[in-house]
């Protein structure tokens, strides 16, 4: 019985995962297809979406009044996506199905992000990984440039299929090495607002959501 499941988008991201992974403890779910905003949709349609249905039977715990925890069929769910915004959107997609069919799933702590690396940096024969461009800036203050000194040399992988599956393991499945954020819920009404604002059929609540948080943003990456 694996331990994990890593849900992947695409098949070159999933090949990767698969050649990188340790197959005694780790299972690969890539999805192939759109997945469904399930906010603002019924259950039926929920269903009709080949990505989430294969997810339900995969997990294997069912979902909603037939959702059965004992029955699940890992310890962690993992979200393992791309490292730019594209890939946060996917990210964004799934926790939403979670959350609104799943909600169990989160709240006994089965529910994690993975954190591969958006760069990697090179300094002489040392290798950095940085998860954002605020980390990358971080790394290179962190180095003084001067006669004699290697120059960085910085890598920025369009996605997780870029990755070698060596890299792959080293950076984001080894659970010796690699970072993962537990999904919580500390405030269930602001994370319902909040939800339906970013995620719900109405364009408006989700303008002024993000414009009452414009200045937080330095830089988005679009």
């Amino acid at each position: 019985c694996y331990s994990e499941s890593f849900i992947v988008e695409g098949g070159s991201a999933g090949g990767s995962a698969k050649q990188g992974r340790d197959r005694r403890r780790q299972a690969i779910l890539p999805l192939f297809g759109k997945v469904l905003n399930t906010e603002s949709a019924s259950l039926a349609k929920v269903m009709e979406n080949k990505e989430l249905s294969d997810l339900v039977t995969a997990l294997g715990c069912g979902l909603g009044k037939n959702f059965d925890l004992s029955r699940l069929r890992y310890g962690r769910v993992i979200i393992l996506a791309d490292a730019d915004s594209d890939g946060n959107h996917i990210a964004t997609l799934l926790l939403t199905f979670i959350y609104r069919h799943m909600p169990q799933l989160i709240a006994r702590g089965h529910v994690f992000l993975a954190q591969p690396p958006l760069y990697r940096i090179d300094i002489g024969k040392e290798t950095q990984w940085a998860l954002d461009d605020a980390q990358r800036d971080r790394i290179l203050g962190q180095h003084k440039q001067g006669p004699g000194r290697a120059t960085p040399e910085i890598t920025r992988f369009k996605g997780l299929g870029e990755m070698m599956p060596k890299v792959l393991w080293e950076t984001t499945l080894n659970p010796k090495t690699r970072r993962l954020l537990r999904v919580e819920i500390s405030d269930q009404i602001v994370t319902d607002r909040v939800i339906n604002e970013l995620m719900g059929r109405d364009a408006s609540a989700r303008f002024r959501f993000i414009m009452d948080r414009a200045e937080e943003a330095e830089e988005l990456d679009v």
